[in-house]
């Protein structure tokens, strides 16, 4: 049985973690997104214009850590009822 409240205290953690550390990435070096792009998903596009500010930051945090929130939850709550 899974602990659900402390995996998705964990989660939300770690990904608002990762996320800040990511947004800082493109703060810093612009070029990443592209590149990113290009040579880890195999494809160009246009990823519009560069638009980082607090607004952004706090926006993109709450999507990811509702999506992360609720992908977690459903995995603790499939894993807690689906028995081996």
């Amino acid at each position: 049985m899974i602990n659900t409240t402390h995996l998705l205290k964990v989660t939300a953690a770690w990904i608002s973690i990762v996320y800040a550390v990511c947004f800082l990435g493109v703060a810093l070096f612009p070029g990443i997104r592209s590149a990113f792009m290009y040579y880890g998903l195999h494809t160009t596009a246009s990823v519009g214009e560069n638009i980082m500010t607090l607004t952004t930051f706090l926006s993109g945090l709450v999507v990811w850590n509702v999506v992360a929130l609720l992908a977690v939850g459903l995995f603790a709550a499939l894993f807690n009822k689906i028995k081996a």
